[in-house]
């Protein structure tokens, strides 16, 4: 489980493609002394295990699958990448419960700087709407954000980014048309699972 709050910027410094998986290579000089084999990192909001660690960096497997429904296979050698470790159990909940379980890829619209923050907008799949609220929780590249605004008629969802999230993740580089990660407030599908099987007596 993660919380949504990014604790470094990475980089991709080697990808390793297959017919049916690819392994990611990932420079996080400020997180690499906390990271071990085995261990779960959210890369962009997707939960990926660390098979091997260096000196300044760790690389992961990411699944065909993985690759399918995330906007992981569109990276490059370069590209920065949103990197949080595990939540802590005794450690403060400052974001919300991001699973790094993705449930869909959003298509950016626009950035749009303003004085004291940044409109960023982007059209989600149709389907996912339904789980969306204003003033509720969003993972986007595995950060958590508060929904400002919501447009069903074009399925699009507005958040307004503050200088900090713009310094400390990769969002800041996102133009017309790149694709970001989304994952939806776990607690929204649950209730959707429970109304839909009903109440057994």
């Amino acid at each position: 489980m993660f919380t949504g709050l990014i604790a470094e910027l990475g980089k991709v410094v080697e990808i390793e493609r297959g017919s049916e998986s690819a392994i990611l290579t990932i420079q996080a000089p400020l997180l690499i002394s906390q990271i071990k084999v085995g261990d779960s990192i959210s890369v962009n909001g997707v939960c990926l295990t660390a098979t091997s660690v260096t000196e300044s960096s760790f690389s992961a497997d990411v699944m065909i699958q993985t690759l399918k429904i995330t906007s992981l296979a569109k990276l490059e050698i370069g590209s920065p990448v949103n990197l949080e470790l595990a939540a802590a159990i005794d450690a403060r909940m400052g974001g919300h419960i991001v699973q790094g379980h993705v449930d869909g890829v959003a298509t950016v619209v626009g950035l749009a700087p303003g004085e004291k923050w940044a409109r960023f907008d982007i059209t989600i799949p149709k389907d996912l709407g339904k789980y969306i609220v204003n003033q509720g929780s969003i993972a986007l590249d595995g950060i958590s954000l508060t929904v400002g605004e919501i447009d069903d008629t074009n399925n699009q969802v507005t958040v307004w980014l503050i200088p900090e999230t713009l310094e400390r993740t990769n969002l800041s580089t996102k133009k017309a048309g790149d694709l970001v990660n989304v994952e939806v407030d776990v607690l929204a599908k649950y209730v959707e699972r429970l109304i839909s099987k009903g109440v057994k007596k």
